[in-house]
């Protein structure tokens, strides 16, 4: 290596850190074994980010094929019958049906049951321009579906043919979770090409999410390209909003719901408005400014009441906004025993079930919730109530939702059934792209 001539050198990729001078050293020059490791290290990743040809072949079960998985983009590793070569996490794959007929192309992975995550049903290259290509699709939809949104789900995974990629963007900044191991190796040109092909200035990573320890991944954040402050402020409509990517829920803002927040404070002028499960008080805030006499927030979390109220302030509407640090199955109970009634609830708790061996306990969570709710409904008022566990169809939380009404001796008429914005769209071939309802029914 200490004698590689600078020809040799040259004919490298000019982005290929063995070309860097530093890694070498005049013959007469120690090379500390430090060094030596490091070379080894950045070869290594060098010759990963080179391969863009498949590693190996794997075959399906001959049940994979069925029509039940027709467009899902899960291999699961029960669905795996045979594995032609030594592929490692992150690298691709060509995949094969069980009578050996070219399936697809995917991300393999042996830590995980989801063993491969299918990028393409087509003979086609996996390089940049593939990835490139993707990004600027998904760029399109949302300059067509949220033209006016400082915030928006940029890469919905699946939905944008971009398994385990998650990228939020709050004004000029990206938000990344990289939450499959191959997307996870190729995050270093995800992120360059989301600055060349979204327009975004700063890509910052929160790979926190317990779901990568599935993947054998570790858990880290921080900026991957560009630096700044981990605040930014956005808005929706007419409401200010400050989004901590580093510290808030998951990328720092709840983008599924903005539409959501807007459709419910139609309802709130002039009223009086509950909101259970405030977080930061995104549906309240927006209430406020469409009216609302007065709104009453509950969080479990004091950070999360903290910033509610300084959006209240932020939005001039803190007069009309109160705060408070509550478990909120406790408060509901609380209030309902006190007499006190509303003209608007709303209830955004977190997910409930992440599993279909949750679901029945998920259930009598949310109807012990709801029934709290319609107790303290005015006749006439109305009920926003939301579920974002997947596992729950909304057939699941609609009988649930006239279960808890029946209990509760109310009558209630659905004004309308919403989910998640069109910055999250559903890709019909896998039902977990589907996750969010959004229900609004009037109570008698």
């Amino acid at each position: 290596v200490k004698h590689r001539s600078d020809r040799h050198i040259g004919m490298l990729p000019a982005h290929c850190p063995v070309a860097s001078r530093d890694y070498f050293r005049h013959p007469r020059e120690p090379f500390h074994h430090r060094r030596i490791k490091q070379l080894i290290r950045d070869v290594t990743i060098t010759m990963t980010q080179l391969v863009t040809g498949s590693t190996a072949k794997v075959r399906l079960t001959a049940e994979r094929e069925g029509p039940r998985y027709y467009g899902h983009l899960w291999v699961f590793d029960s669905n795996v019958t045979e594995v032609l070569g030594t592929p490692a996490a992150g690298d691709l794959v060509d995949v094969y049906t069980h009578q050996k007929r070219f399936f697809g192309r995917g991300l393999f992975n042996p830590h995980s049951k989801i063993r491969i995550r299918m990028l393409t049903f087509q003979e086609e290259p996996i390089d940049e321009e593939f990835f490139a290509a993707r990004l600027r699709a998904a760029a399109a939809l949302r300059r067509t579906v949220a033209p006016h949104a400082t915030a928006c789900r940029l890469v919905h995974g699946e939905s944008d043919l971009l398994p385990g990629l998650v990228v939020d963007r709050f004004a000029d900044m990206a938000v990344m979770q990289t939450l499959g191991y191959g997307m996870d190796l190729r995050k270093e040109l995800l992120g360059e090409l989301l600055v060349q092909e979204a327009g975004v200035k700063t890509v910052y990573l929160r790979n926190d999410a317990k779901s990568r320890t599935l993947e054998g991944l570790p858990l880290s954040k921080g900026f991957l390209r560009g630096e700044g402050a981990t605040t930014v402020n956005i808005h929706e409509g007419k409401a200010q909003f400050t989004v901590d990517i580093a510290e808030g829920q998951k990328t720092g803002w709840f983008c599924d719901q903005r539409e959501n927040r807007i459709a419910a404070a139609l309802f709130a002028k002039g009223k009086t408005v509950l909101e259970a499960f405030c977080h930061t008080g995104g549906f309240g805030i927006q209430a406020a400014l469409a009216g609302a006499q007065s709104v009453e927030g509950l969080d479990v979390s004091a950070a999360a009441v903290a910033l509610a109220q300084a959006h209240a302030e932020q939005n001039q509407v803190a007069a009309r906004c109160q705060y408070r640090q509550a478990d909120a199955f406790e408060e509901l109970r609380l209030l309902e025993r006190n007499g006190q009634r509303y003209d608007l609830v709303i209830l955004d708790p977190p997910a409930f079930a992440r599993s279909k061996k949750a679901v029945p306990h998920a259930i009598a969570g949310y109807k012990e919730v709801n029934l709290r709710g319609l107790r303290l409904l005015q006749p006439g008022g109305v009920l926003v109530t939301c579920s974002c566990s997947q596992p729950i169809t909304d057939d699941d939380f609609w009988k649930m939702l006239q279960a808890a009404a029946r209990d509760a001796r109310r009558q209630i008429r659905l004004l309308e059934q919403r989910g998640q914005g069109p910055d999250h769209p559903v890709l019909a071939g896998m039902p977990e792209t589907r996750y969010l309802k959004c229900y609004l029914v009037q109570v008698f």
